[in-house]
C-alpha cells in the first residue's frame, strides 16, 4: 500500500470544493465530508469513515487522469487500492452496485433517490436482477457498501453537517497507524 500523506489527503478533499456534483445542490467537497459525517454518526469504524469520504474520489481530476475511461467508482477503487487498502477499494467500487441492489430489494428506497441519482441509475444498469442481488448480498462487505450507499444518498443537503477536514485527516492517520501495528 502506497500511504497517502495527511497533507495530500487534505489537498485532495479541499480540491473538490466548488466542483459540481452531478446536478445535486452540493459540491463534491461538501458531499464527501457530509457522507463521512453521516458515517461517524452511524458509528462506522475509521476505515469505513475514510472510504465514505473518498467514495467519489474517482471524480477528482487527478484520479480521472490516472484512470481515464473508467467509471468513477472503479477509478476511485483503483486509487483506494493503492492508498487505502483492499477493503476500502471494494466498498468504493461497490457504492454504485449497492444503489442497484437497494432499488431491487428495498421497495421504499427508490423514493429516497434524488432526480440526478434516478437518472444515473438508468445509465448504471437499473435494478439488479435476483441473481445479481443474491451475489452482491453474499459478499462479506456488502453491508458496508449498503451503509455507504445510504449515507451517499443522504449527503446532499447544502445546510447539512460535515466532518471537518482535520477530523477526517485524524481518522485517516488512525487507519494508517492501525495498519502498521501488529495484531
Amino acid at each position: 500500500m502506497n500511504t497517502l500523506t495527511s497533507d495530500r489527503l487534505a489537498e485532495l478533499i479541499d480540491g473538490l470544493a466548488g466542483l459540481p456534483y452531478g446536478g445535486e445542490p452540493v459540491d463534491q467537497r461538501t458531499h464527501a465530508l457530509q457522507t463521512a459525517r453521516l458515517a461517524v454518526a452511524a458509528g462506522a469504524d475509521d476505515e469505513l469513515v475514510v472510504a465514505a469520504a473518498l467514495h467519489d474520489i474517482g471524480r477528482a481530476k487527478q484520479v480521472r487522469a490516472e484512470h481515464p475511461g473508467l467509471p468513477h467508482e472503479l477509478a476511485g477503487a483503483e486509487w483506494a487500492r493503492r492508498h487505502l487498502g483492499e477493503r476500502a477499494a471494494w466498498i468504493i467500487a461497490q457504492h454504485v452496485p449497492a444503489k442497484r441492489y437497494l432499488v431491487a430489494t428495498d421497495p421504499a428506497y427508490h423514493a429516497l433517490l434524488s432526480r440526478a441519482s434516478i437518472a444515473s441509475l438508468k445509465v448504471q444498469g437499473g435494478p439488479m436482477d435476483a441473481t445479481e442481488a443474491a451475489a452482491f448480498a453474499a459478499h462479506p462487505l456488502a453491508e458496508d457498501a449498503v451503509s455507504l450507499r445510504r449515507w451517499d444518498d443522504a449527503a446532499k443537503d447544502p445546510q447539512g453537517p460535515v466532518l471537518e477536514t482535520a477530523e477526517l485527516v485524524a481518522t485517516y492517520e488512525r487507519c494508517v497507524a492501525a495498519a502498521g501495528s501488529p495484531e
